[in-house]
């Protein structure tokens, strides 16, 4: 296996070279201004989206996981990065320490042994360790909630930008406790805290009309499968709760208006894979690659990833892939 590219060498920008990246701002600016860009339309980057991996010691867990992994780089067309889309483990939110510790050393043995590539990544709700359980004595962990997972995936914070390939990127931390008007049964809701809401516009009000914007969160801001997620429509109204998609998707959507610029969003969480366009906004909601946590297809949806090809002129393409995971 050929030499490892850290996170942070691919964000910096050292890995250029290495990758065959050469974009500029000006073709980006014309193509997304309506205007013809000079010269072809060139792909600047291959992301193979891994969302809701839920390693875990047991069962074909960690083997699809290498097998996944495997699958994305031997591609033809091979990726330069890798996003992993949040849900890395099973399960913390409910777990004890001991067991949260031995899914997160599963999940970076498979990393380490099978991946070659960069890595970027995102905090599921199920990377949170301790919403769920009723032990007092956890809350006074400095490991409780999402620090672990920071700790464990090296994030600087728990959401983040970097610019790579004449895009900036954006990642967004989904997964708040629930709020106590709403009557889920899970311990989170869907949405941006005010300090990251706000450091989100500041992000986009800084960003120059001419770069084109990704943001990767785990939740979908807007997506359309959680409809059919179970019997939503039973009581004679469709009804989406706020742990499946944004509940603040309607003034993220605002924002993003005002922001030409953001062209696309990638999301995990529903293990169904979906494609909105919505006010110019691409939303793709990507597939699990464990499918229904490692016993196959969740619904009509095999275990799978994400090609995800970024343009020149602000444009994208996606293809799910689907692998053997046994």
């Amino acid at each position: 296996m050929k030499e490892k590219l850290s996170r942070r060498e691919f964000i910096s920008g050292t890995s250029a070279a290495a990758i065959g990246v050469v974009t500029g701002l000006p073709a980006i600016a014309s193509a997304m201004a309506g205007e013809r860009p000079s010269g072809k339309r060139k792909r600047v980057l291959r992301i193979a989206h891994f969302t809701d991996i839920h390693v875990q010691p047991e069962g074909a867990a960690p083997q699809g996981m290498a097998r996944a992994l495997r699958s994305a780089q031997s591609l033809a067309d091979k990726p330069d990065i890798i996003f992993t889309g949040g849900d890395s483990i099973m399960d913390s939110l409910k777990a004890n320490k001991a067991r949260t510790k031995a899914q997160w050393a599963v999940f970076q043995s498979v990393l380490k042994n099978e991946c070659s590539l960069p890595v970027v990544h995102c905090i599921g709700n199920h990377d949170v360790w301790g919403w769920g359980l009723e032990d007092e004595s956890v809350k006074s962990d400095k490991l409780y909630g999402k620090q672990w997972a920071v700790e464990e995936l090296e994030l600087e914070s728990r959401y983040y930008r970097f610019d790579k390939a004449g895009w900036r990127f954006i990642v967004l931390d989904s997964t708040h406790v629930v709020d106590k008007v709403s009557t889920s049964s899970e311990p989170y809701t869907a949405k941006l805290d005010e300090e990251q809401f706000e450091w989100l516009k500041k992000v986009l009000e800084e960003t120059v009309k001419e770069r084109p914007i990704c943001v990767l969160s785990h939740i979908p801001i807007i997506c359309f499968c959680a409809f059919f997620d179970g019997e939503n429509e039973k009581s004679g109204d469709w009804v989406v709760p706020g742990a499946w998609m944004h509940i603040d998707g309607r003034r993220i959507k605002d924002l993003f208006y005002a922001h030409k610029n953001v062209r696309l969003c990638l999301s995990g969480h529903m293990h169904m894979q979906d494609k909105v366009k919505f006010l110019g906004v691409k939303y793709l909601c990507d597939g699990a690659v464990c499918g229904s946590w490692w016993e196959g297809n969740h619904y009509e949806f095999p275990p799978g990833y994400v090609v995800v090809d970024l343009y020149n002129d602000g444009s994208s393409k996606s293809e799910y892939i689907t692998y053997k995971w046994q």
